[in-house]
């Protein structure tokens, strides 16, 4: 574990978006952006399954887990998954009402997570998901430092729900890293997974949204889709630095901590749920 690492806390939130969801629009992101509203809304349809698919990977070896700080950070991990999972199917739920794909895609989602499962191992599992949450936290991080990342979202509560998220993958993103690395994971193993995840991931991100995109009749408007993918092509989350930062994990001796997040992770702790903060409103329970 990285010094970070052992001072970190891992705080489990309860909150909801639900009732604030009745209002999210149908091309939600940007101004009536339709390609950033399908990818904000495929990233969205496989949170929930792929979230319950990292608490199984972490729990199932935390009985194994020595270190008090690294148990304790796993049960902070499991809770705020937990609550990710949930708080997306809700969204998803609205999504689908307006259109959108999403809870078909969560099913092919958990069907191809099942599938996946019977040909590895538990310690794959765990690979997997530590290499997930890299990219996670890399997009984290991208929404809770820049603007133009934040604005991509346009709808509000869209907006503040992938803010909470951004911030609780921030606060834990190296805790499945070290439990990888305290029952025995490999520098090689994780290196593979993470080269099958990049174009898992990607691929089906990029194939899942043109699915999405083909079923919305806006797409066929040539002015709306033109401008929806310069926009896209601009914004932050292509640039080659988020690239050179997701590959970082391939590095030897690679840590998630290695880019210290921390004044970032307080900033937005604060905004978001200081005395003033901004979903305050939106929490239905104390933080563990």
């Amino acid at each position: 574990m990285s010094e970070q690492s052992a001072t970190r806390t891992v705080p489990t939130r309860r909150l909801s978006f639900d009732a604030a969801l009745v209002g999210v629009p149908r091309h939600f992101a940007g101004e009536g952006d339709v390609v950033l509203s399908h990818l904000a809304a495929s990233l969205s349809s496989v949170f929930p399954d792929g979230e319950d698919f990292f608490v199984r990977s972490v729990r199932h070896f935390r009985d194994r887990i020595t270190d008090p700080d690294l148990r304790r950070d796993v049960a902070g991990f499991i809770g705020q998954e937990a609550m990710h999972g949930r708080e997306h199917r809700d969204l998803n739920a609205r999504l689908a009402a307006l259109g959108y794909p999403a809870q078909r895609y969560e099913r092919l989602t958990r069907w191809g997570l099942g599938l996946g499962q019977r040909f590895t191992t538990p310690k794959i599992d765990l690979a997997v998901t530590a290499a997930l949450e890299h990219f996670t936290a890399t997009l984290a991080e991208l929404i809770l430092r820049d603007p133009e990342a934040r604005a991509l979202f346009g709808d509000d509560v869209v907006r503040e729900l992938f803010l909470w998220h951004a911030l609780e993958e921030s606060e834990h993103k190296a805790v499945a890293f070290d439990v990888y690395r305290a029952v025995g994971g490999s520098e090689r193993m994780r290196r593979i997974v993470m080269d099958a995840v990049t174009v898992g991931f990607v691929g089906g991100i990029a194939l899942a949204v043109t699915v999405s995109l083909l079923g919305d009749r806006a797409t066929y408007d040539p002015r709306r889709l033109v401008r929806g993918l310069r926009r896209l092509l601009r914004s932050p989350v292509v640039r080659r630095d988020v690239w050179r930062q997701l590959r970082s994990y391939n590095r030897p001796g690679f840590h998630p901590d290695d880019r210290d997040t921390s004044d970032l992770v307080a900033r937005w702790r604060e905004e978001l749920f200081g005395q003033r903060g901004r979903l305050n409103d939106k929490l239905v329970g104390s933080a563990a």
